[in-house]
């Protein structure tokens, strides 16, 4: 872990208290703990999840969860790929965008702006100052909602709740109200990949494969020790929608490819 200590200047409108990063290890978690200021961290590469008010959010690398003051949270790292992420905690007695209610957030601009804060390593004097500047170029793209954001949100939730009865893209478009390629072509532009890649990642994720696995599974280059460590362990836990989805990932069923070797 590597902690940027900062002196609390209790600067006006936004005011760095702390700035750190951390490649965690395997399954690290922290909490439930509660925090006197805002916390931010910005997953840089990896996995994890995060709970806040009672829910449980998976968050993955480009994007940002939100700790509020005097709220328990609790966050851990995926056991087979762990998260490096950066954080920022603040004070505020500005008002903040209205994005800060989510629990986590993706804004794809907002790696830059992280990578900028953690230059201020490289400064002798003026890190509080530095940040604050950085916070309000943070605060700044929050403010900007972009088009679709309500939209993008509802359509993670459906897939969050019901990746496992079988929905379609068609069919979260239609409960969105949206025209399909309308809605393919703003889930893109927010998280970097079609909706459809993203159902099926999660519902293999869902199935408790791990990134080894997963890897595997995108090369179809499966060893017969490998297919036989991940098949005779991973198969009952894949049901009949999992089966479907890597059927049309990979041309064949799990069982047609555990029957290969």
């Amino acid at each position: 872990m590597r902690v940027e200590w900062i002196v609390n200047e209790h600067l006006p409108g936004l005011n760095p208290v702390q700035f750190g990063s951390e490649r965690c290890a395997p399954s690290h978690a922290f909490g439930p703990a509660v925090r006197t200021h805002w916390l931010l961290h910005y997953v840089i590469s990896g996995q994890g999840r995060f709970t806040r008010e009672g829910e449980t959010h998976p968050v993955h690398a480009g994007d940002i969860f939100v700790i509020p003051p005097y709220l328990e949270t609790y966050y851990q790292a995926d056991a087979q790929n762990p998260w490096h992420y950066v954080w920022i905690g603040f004070t505020a007695d500005a008002r903040l965008p209205e994005a800060l209610r989510r629990p986590v957030l993706h804004y794809r601009e907002a790696g830059a702006i992280f990578e900028e804060m953690r230059l201020c390593a490289q400064r002798d004097s003026g890190r509080s100052a530095y940040l604050a500047g950085c916070l309000w170029k943070l605060m700044s793209l929050l403010q900007e909602e972009h088009p679709g954001a309500d939209y993008l949100e509802k359509a993670l939730n459906l897939m969050q709740s019901e990746y496992m009865n079988g929905i379609t893209i068609q069919e979260i478009a239609d409960r969105l109200g949206l025209n399909r390629s309308y809605f393919s072509e703003l889930f893109r532009s927010r998280m970097g990949v079609a909706p459809g890649q993203y159902l099926l990642r999660l519902r293999l994720e869902k199935a408790e494969l791990n990134e080894e696995e997963l890897a595997l599974i995108n090369q179809q280059t499966l060893r017969p020790l490998a297919a036989e460590e991940v098949f005779t362990f991973r198969l009952a836990a894949c049901d009949n929608q999992v089966d479907r989805d890597f059927e049309r990932f990979t041309e064949e069923t799990l069982a047609e490819m555990a029957e290969r070797f």
